[in-house]
Parts: structure tokens; C-alpha cells; sequence
């Protein structure tokens, strides 16, 4: 990935770790909430606070993609958020399909917190000719075999993967076929997808399963 160094050139050579990169948008989350506080400086200690981090760590993912702030002064809160928005891509709208129209699929288009944030969802599809054709939220239900076709005429960039795990590797290979790079996969398994293609996986019960640890 490319980084910013100190004289603000990018750096192509510099890899940020996976850990580093998710972080980000929850700076971007709280320097956002500074902003509309009418703050215009904030410091590594008050995202640590927030964050419930280390002010080292802080500076140290940060310096990761350049000099951002002044030593006893801290940041810009909108300079910064701005250069993080424009890192993470997020200074641009992004064009999203879902796949898979049960209750979890339906729940995913009628979220009224994707748009405000740039990702906007512009085609559902199923493989239930129940379902095919059915206005949800707004978006007319399509075959998943017009997946391609679409893709390209919408200008789809993010799959968003909600079908059972039966049909998710077939539904996820038809993605990538279809030129998609970034994929959010609901289903409760781990995809074989090429190198260039990003999957982040979320798995509400795996989550459930880690927390039952700490319960005494």
C-alpha cells in the first residue's frame, strides 16, 4: 500500500499492517465527532482517551503515513481527518451490490448508515425466483446471473456477500468473475479468493464464541 512519508511524497515501499489500516476509520469516527464539537485541534492523548489506546500507538500508526501533527501542539482535527479520509479512499462515493435477499440481506439495504458515509447500494440479488423481482427498499431484486451485466453498467466496486454458507463460495466466485476486488462476506466461512482480491468477514457468533471466554 502506498504511505505518505515525512516530506508528504508517497512511499510505495513502506507495507502497513492489516491491524493498522482497520484502525483508521475509528480515528476517523472520533475526528469526526471532534469536528461537529466545533473542536479544531486535538491531541494523541484525547484519541487515546476515546479510543481506549496508548498515545504511542496512536503516533505510531500514524507515522506510518507521514508527519501529521507538531509536538506539544497536536493535530489539525480537520486537516487530519481530511489526509485519513483521502488514505482509506473514503474522499470518493463507492458503488455496492448485495447478494442474497433473506433477512439479512434486507436488513443490509434498508441501513440508512451506508450512504451518509460514500457507499451507496445500487442492485440486490437473489437466486429464489420468489424473490427475483420484488422491490426492496427501494432496489427491484435481480437474478444473480445478471451479476456481471450489472456490475459494469452500475459501476460496482463492493460485493455484499448474505446468503448461506451453502451457496456463498459460488455466490463470491461470480463476484470475482464479475471484476469485483472488495468483498464484505456475512456468510460463516472462509472464501478462497484470489490475491488481489480483498474479503473481510464478519461472523456475529464467532464474535459470541470469543466473548464467552472472559465470562466467569
Amino acid at each position: 500500500m502506498a504511505t505518505m512519508n515525512s516530506d508528504d511524497s508517497v512511499n510505495t515501499e513502506l507495507v502497513v499492517p492489516e491491524v493498522v489500516i482497520r484502525r483508521l476509520p475509528l480515528y476517523v469516527r472520533v475526528l469526526t465527532q471532534f469536528s461537529s464539537q466545533g473542536n479544531s485541534v486535538i491531541s494523541s492523548e484525547q484519541l487515546g482517551l476515546q479510543l481506549h489506546m496508548t498515545p504511542a500507538q496512536i503516533r505510531k500508526d500514524l507515522s506510518y503515513f507521514g508527519r501529521f501533527g507538531k509536538q506539544g501542539r497536536g493535530y489539525d482535527v480537520s486537516m487530519l481527518e481530511q489526509q485519513l479520509r483521502s488514505i482509506l479512499r473514503l474522499d470518493r462515493a463507492w458503488n455496492a451490490a448485495v447478494i442474497g435477499m433473506g433477512r439479512l440481506g434486507r436488513a443490509v439495504v434498508s441501513y440508512p448508515g451506508f450512504a451518509p458515509e460514500g457507499f451507496n447500494i445500487l442492485a440486490a440479488f437473489d437466486i429464489n425466483n420468489d424473490i427475483v423481482g420484488q422491490n426492496i427498499s427501494g432496489l427491484r431484486v435481480q437474478s444473480i446471473s445478471q451479476l456481471a451485466t450489472a456490475v459494469k453498467k452500475l459501476d460496482i466496486k463492493i460485493g455484499i456477500v448474505s446468503v448461506p454458507i451453502d451457496h456463498a463460495q459460488e455466490v463470491i466466485d461470480a463476484l470475482v468473475e464479475s471484476g469485483i476486488k472488495s468483498i464484505l462476506n456475512y456468510a460463516p466461512l472462509s472464501p478462497k479468493v484470489p490475491d488481489s482480491v480483498n474479503v473481510n468477514s464478519i461472523d456475529p457468533v464467532l464474535s459470541l464464541q470469543s466473548m464467552t471466554y472472559y465470562m466467569k
